[in-house]
């Protein structure tokens, strides 16, 4: 098997797993406070990152040495943030709902590397941009039935999710990525455990079991992803991310009844296509400047 395929094989076996964790969390948000679950969740992703910290070249020594610690921390208070939104959101608005909105994230992630990043963007990524935005529009729906302040919790959570994808391009341009993933997990799991057990509630026998399963898809998922990027860029994994929406989808119909609405789906597909060209555009303005040493308009 080449080195593509597998890379790819990785990425299928991910959002497979990232589909189910997102199953399951939906389960145990329409039963348990979102910020408990995600506590214990967080207690198994710091005990993985640290097993990996402890196992990578250099040691933990090397993990949690930063140029950055301030903006570290930041990181990890915004991705657990974002983890209870999504929890809450999967509860309240959906699952395949919810997965359209939260496919806005690379749109999002264009604009703030705009202004966060100083990142010139020329007419053909503002378009996709502005394409992208009003399918999101589409998807909310204002005008319609559905109840718009539940929408702005998944809206929140891919923005947050996008300061959190930005705030990491920012690090990484000093920190190793070991360091990024050790503070991710560390960070948020010292933040979660501070707020976590004022909203404690006894499992029922049975959601333990559902609990581990969350905790290891949560883990699982990472290190399927981590894996894919060792044979894939960015931009060749990022298109295949979206299926995750289609098989939340799938699970939202036949699992727990969702309906799709004509706008969410026309909506979910005019962000998408927006999302893919965004991440297309990105890597071919990218290669452009290494190439030539500047930094080129798209």
């Amino acid at each position: 098997m080449t080195s593509k395929r597998k890379g790819y094989l990785f990425v299928l076996v991910a959002i497979l797993i990232f589909t189910l964790q997102d199953a399951t969390s939906k389960h145990m948000g329409g039963l348990y406070p979102p910020v408990f679950i995600t506590m214990i969740r967080y207690w198994a992703f710091a005990a993985f990152v640290l097993i990996l910290a402890a196992r990578s070249s250099g040691g933990l020594k090397a993990a949690v040495t930063t140029k950055h610690p301030v903006l570290q921390i930041v990181r990890g208070l915004l991705l657990v943030s974002q983890i209870v939104l999504v929890i809450a959101s999967f509860a309240s608005v959906g699952l395949a709902h919810s997965q359209a909105i939260f496919s806005v994230g690379p749109i999002f992630v264009a604009l703030l590397s705009i202004v966060i990043l100083g990142e010139r963007v020329g007419w053909r990524r503002w378009t996709a941009i502005i394409v992208g935005l009003i399918g999101v529009i589409v998807i909310l729906n204002p005008a319609g039935d559905e109840s718009f302040s539940l929408l702005i919790v998944p809206v929140s959570s891919a923005l947050i999710f996008a300061f959190y994808v930005v705030t990491t391009r920012l690090v990484s341009r000093e920190d190793t990525a070991m360091t990024s993933f050790f503070y991710t997990g560390a960070a948020g799991a010292v933040a979660i455990t501070l707020i976590g057990p004022f909203y404690w509630t006894w499992f029922a026998p049975v959601d333990w079991l559902w609990m581990a399963l969350l905790c290891v898809t949560g883990t699982s998922s990472h290190f399927f992803l981590i894996k894919a990027y060792e044979y894939l860029d960015a931009s060749e994994v990022q298109p295949l991310t979206y299926l995750q929406l289609v098989f939340a989808s799938i699970i939202g119909v036949s699992v727990f009844g969702e309906v799709l609405s004509i706008n969410m789906i026309v909506g979910a597909v005019i962000v998408v296509a927006a999302g893919i060209f965004t991440v297309w555009r990105e890597s071919v303005v990218a290669r452009r400047a290494g190439a030539a040493g500047t930094h080129p308009r798209a």
